[in-house]
């Protein structure tokens, strides 16, 4: 029903938008730039964070590492990564198939400027075999997110 319930959210805010489903498994960030021909970084990774008593969504580029110091300094607080079940019971999507789209409980959403770097990103779709091509504004202005910098890449580490 994931899959279906993004269907139905981007039908009516974004018609234009096109779930693509793959043959192949695009759970991780590998598989699913294998499976759509795209560099890791192009994957629009979203991951459930709680933040004090503050759950919500963090989209970024599937290549970076999210930086425990930036996080504290904006969001004012320790991030921890929601477990498995939590992520899936808040969003109504499987992990591998979180997206911010579609969402069984209306969350908060965060877009790392990480994404900025490309002209298209491909965030999953509600299931594991699923994702959607956009721009990281349309990403954004789609989700009401707010930009934020708590991210690194590999490059980036010391």
């Amino acid at each position: 029903m994931s899959l279906e319930s993004v269907r139905q959210h981007l039908a009516l805010i974004a018609p234009d938008l096109e779930v693509v489903e793959a043959q192949t498994s695009t759970a991780t960030v590998a598989l699913a730039a294998a499976a759509h021909g795209v560099e890791p970084g192009r994957i629009a990774k979203t991951l459930g964070l709680k933040v004090g008593d503050q759950q919500l969504l963090l989209v970024a580029r599937g290549d970076a590492r999210l930086d425990n110091r930036k996080l504290k300094a904006t969001f004012g607080g320790k991030a921890k990564l929601l477990d498995a079940a939590t992520v899936e019971g808040l969003t109504g999507h499987p992990v591998g198939g979180v997206c911010p789209f579609g969402l069984a409980t209306p969350l908060p959403v965060y877009c790392d400027v990480s994404i900025q770097a490309f002209d298209e990103v491909l965030p999953a779709a509600g299931a594991t075999h699923s994702m959607v091509r956009l721009t990281p504004e349309r990403l954004a202005a789609l989700t009401e997110a707010r930009w934020v910098d708590v991210c690194e890449l590999s490059d980036q580490r010391s």
